[in-house]
C-alpha cells in the first residue's frame, strides 16, 4: 500500500483525499429529498368513515406517480455516490 504521508509539526498527516466530496453529499441530501417527495406523494387517501369507501387510493398519483419518483430518488442517490468530482489538492 502506497500512502503518500506527510510529515507535520504536529504529527503525521495522511494526505489520501476523501472517497465523497461536499457536492457528493448535496447530491445525495436531494436525491432523499427526492425519495420523501414520493413518500409524501403516496401519503393519504384513507377512508374517513367505516361505511365509506374511498377511491382516491387508487389515483394514478399514488398508484404510478409516486413509485417512479421513489425509485427516481434511489437511482439519483447510486450516481450522487458514483460520481467523481475532481478532488485536486491546492499545495500540489
Amino acid at each position: 500500500m502506497s500512502e503518500k504521508i506527510k510529515q507535520s509539526e504536529k504529527g503525521v498527516v495522511n494526505e489520501q483525499p476523501m472517497p465523497l466530496t461536499k457536492k457528493n453529499y448535496v447530491m445525495m441530501l436531494v436525491g432523499a429529498l427526492i425519495i420523501v417527495l414520493g413518500f409524501v406523494l403516496m401519503a393519504g387517501g384513507g377512508e374517513h368513515t367505516a361505511t365509506e369507501f374511498d377511491e382516491s387510493i387508487f389515483s394514478f398519483r399514488r398508484i404510478t406517480l409516486a413509485p417512479i419518483v421513489v425509485i427516481a430518488g434511489f437511482v439519483f442517490e447510486v450516481y450522487a455516490i458514483m460520481k467523481r468530482f475532481d478532488n485536486k489538492s491546492k499545495t500540489e
